[in-house]
């Protein structure tokens, strides 16, 4: 319930968006009023990054706002995939594989070590598990997340896992 003389708005800035910056917020608060979801994103926003190794999907939320759901492809038998709540360690539009015969790695987003989130050529395999532990995307779903998180930075992305 609204206390005297506060209104709606004013109530939402301080319980529900303070975490978030203005702009964040007034956008959120904008859509929610509009009943609908937002189509863009703007800097420093937060990105999450969810993957279900077992739907072998990746779901895309600015700021909790889910916007993208693509097919994946994470680690095949035999090879895994790391789980768990990671930050982008360090990105590279276009990377070859130093461990596998410098196969490429377009709009990579490395997460834990040696394993990234990038783009694959080998898009009929997407939806099942075949790579070395990697999570691939199509080509143009790795474009759009490298410049989502390129944009807001790796400080503002979580990647989650499992």
């Amino acid at each position: 319930m609204l206390a005297r003389g506060h209104s709606l708005i004013s109530y939402l800035k301080t319980k529900i968006f303070t975490p978030l910056s203005k702009t964040a917020a007034l956008g959120l608060m904008l859509t929610a009023l509009l009943g609908a979801t937002p189509s863009f994103a703007t800097v420093n926003d937060e990105i999450q990054i969810r993957v279900d190794l077992a739907k072998q999907k990746m779901f895309v939320s600015i700021n909790g706002w889910k916007k993208y759901t693509w097919p994946i492809s994470s680690a095949r038998e035999g090879f895994d995939t790391p789980e768990g709540l990671y930050r982008p360690t360090r990105m590279y539009e276009t990377y070859r594989s130093k461990e596998y015969n410098n196969a490429p790695m377009p709009y990579s987003i490395f997460f834990y070590r040696g394993y990234a989130i990038h783009g694959t050529s080998a898009v009929k395999s997407l939806g099942t598990p075949a790579s070395h532990g990697c999570i691939r995307l199509d080509p143009d779903n790795a474009k759009q997340l490298y410049e989502l998180v390129d944009v807001n930075g790796k400080n503002n992305t979580r990647v989650f896992i499992h």
